[in-house]
């Protein structure tokens, strides 16, 4: 009997699916080849964790309600930050030295009034008025830690001049600015406001070596604004700088937002 699997030339019949791979066998040996190619190439190159970080990805928790809990890792590639906008200047920060706090008297009249109560009470007042207008306000005292490369918009010092009798010019207020810090913004604002309130003289030509070379100058950030006032001598201007310590200290105060002010300006053009 013949069997289905032959032919009458007498060549075996193979089933179509042998015969398909005997007439195409070039092209299946090359498939697995290429196919186990690829494999090795995955194989060698993939990390050492890569079955961790698959097991990781693809895990599925399940909490005691049944509800799905896998957790997910997703490498998020970290992106390039692009300023496109001018960076707005840093919050305002002025601080007033009260002359001699912490540390001495300062100057004492015969009747015991003291510098360091005289400089006290314009610098309340000052640090009021600042605060009031939602400005931030640091007060430090003469040698104040915080002095070492502090860092603000403004520093003012406040102080007063000698109870003697010298002669009758000695009277009036006198400024100095800091010699590391181009402080000339800061200190003719507040030798006109501080004039234009008091309505004393300005003792330019009676500026000391203790104001010009203030230790605090030395001790400030670099860029830090500062000077140094003498708002009056005890003796002749007595009045003025204590009982009506009001006006100097409203001086002081309108030239620190004077200042300020122009600060602000600068800043919003550059």
């Amino acid at each position: 009997m013949r069997s289905q699997y032959s032919n009458s030339s007498g060549q075996p019949n193979y089933p179509p699916i042998i015969g398909f791979l005997r007439q195409h066998l070039p092209i299946v040996v090359f498939l697995v080849v290429a196919f186990a190619g690829m494999v090795a190439v995955y194989w060698y190159f993939s990390p050492e964790d890569a079955e961790a970080d698959a097991a990781t990805v693809t895990a599925v928790l399940t909490n005691e309600e049944g509800a799905l809990t896998a957790p997910i890792h997703k490498v998020v590639p970290a992106q390039p930050v692009v300023q496109r906008l001018a960076q707005s200047p840093g919050p305002i920060r002025v601080a007033l030295i009260s002359g001699h706090q912490g540390f001495d008297s300062g100057a004492v009249c015969p009747d015991g009034l003291t510098e360091v109560q005289v400089n006290a009470g314009i610098v309340d007042q000052v640090i009021a008025k600042l605060q009031g207008m939602g400005i931030r306000v640091d007060e430090l005292d003469e040698f104040d830690p915080r002095l070492d490369n502090y860092v603000g918009t403004a520093v003012i010092s406040v102080h007063a001049d000698s109870c003697d009798y010298i002669n009758d010019l000695a009277t009036g207020f006198k400024i100095a600015g800091s010699g590391l810090t181009n402080s000339t913004p800061l200190s003719i604002c507040i030798e006109d406001a501080y004039r234009n309130a008091t309505q004393m003289n300005y003792h330019a030509n009676t500026i000391t070596p203790d104001m010009a070379d203030y230790h605090a100058f030395r001790q400030l950030a670099p860029g830090t604004q500062a000077v140094i006032i003498e708002v009056g001598f005890m003796n002749l201007d007595r009045e003025m700088i204590t009982t009506n310590s009001a006006v100097p200290a409203q001086g002081i105060t309108d030239g620190i937002t004077c200042f300020l002010n122009q600060y602000k300006q600068t800043k919003a053009t550059n």
